[in-house]
């Protein structure tokens, strides 16, 4: 069944939409999803290419922009979550750091929960105020705190919830009705509830992160990442800055081989 067929999608349940959402046969119709090892794509004719660069069609062009491999995974994760849109990058790091730094700028502030991903809490307090953003760390779990932070002019809002490692449980709802007050967007890093036991887009957040590495993948074998939120942010906010700065999520794993291995020489690694 086609992605654009979605008829009857409303009343999949979730076992169904996450063996079938997002699917897309070519016309060969084949039964397993084909993986497209390509860095570009060919055109029709000159007038297409100059149209799809321009925005004019809708053409693959590039892998870095977008890969119909890549595209099924972000049809099917949008799915699940109830987003209208979502961009896979190349780790669950690489979509935090899109999510903040594609929307805020210099003179902008940040509040975030103290209960942070270790890496996520460098990007807030490190990475940031490297590039003039005002950033300020909350108890995630006192609302008189998150209160106080958002009484003025915020731009985005970060949390986790359930956080990692410590499992606090933050109000993602009262949260974001006070971050929306200030003028902040709130992002939410859902990997350890997952979309299936939490929906952070309908308690009020604006902004989903992943790690795909996590429960995405299941097995630890491979490194991505997945921003999911309403069209237009993605589409006028994310995408420009993921496809310029080269944060794309690769379409397949690569194989190296090594003779110091043992007993089998070949790996597959991400």
């Amino acid at each position: 069944m086609s992605n654009s067929d979605t008829s009857s999608q409303s009343t999949w349940r979730p076992a169904t939409r996450q063996l079938h959402a997002g699917l897309e046969r070519t016309a060969y119709g084949e039964t397993s999803e084909p993986v497209f090892l390509t860095s570009g794509f060919v055109y029709d004719s000159a007038e297409q290419a100059a149209q799809t660069f321009t925005g004019e069609v809708t053409h693959y062009q590039y892998s870095r922009f977008g890969n119909p491999t890549v595209a099924a995974l972000e049809r099917r994760l949008a799915d699940l979550e109830g987003a209208e849109a979502c961009v896979a990058t190349s780790t669950g790091m690489g979509a935090v750091s899109s999510a903040l730094l594609s929307h805020v700028k210099a003179g902008d502030r940040v509040v975030a929960s103290s209960a942070l991903f270790g890496s996520c809490h460098w990007i807030v307090a490190n990475l940031l105020p490297r590039y003039g953003v005002t950033t300020v760390f909350v108890d995630g779990t006192n609302m008189d705190e998150w209160a106080e932070a958002l009484s003025e002019p915020t731009a985005a809002v970060l949390l986790e919830s359930p956080s990692n490692p410590m499992l606090e449980i933050l109000d993602i709802a009262a949260i974001s009705a006070l971050a929306h007050k200030a003028g902040a967007i709130v992002v939410v890093d859902n990997v350890f509830a997952s979309p299936v036991y939490q929906k952070p887009l309908e308690l009020g957040a604006d902004v989903v992160v992943y790690s795909c590495t996590k429960h995405i993948d299941g097995q630890g074998r491979v490194l991505g990442g997945a921003v999911l939120g309403r069209a237009q942010w993605i589409t006028e906010t994310l995408q420009p800055f993921t496809r310029n700065t080269g944060n794309a999520f690769r379409p397949s794993m690569r194989g190296s081989c090594s003779k110091d291995l043992k007993p089998s020489p070949c790996v597959w690694t991400p």
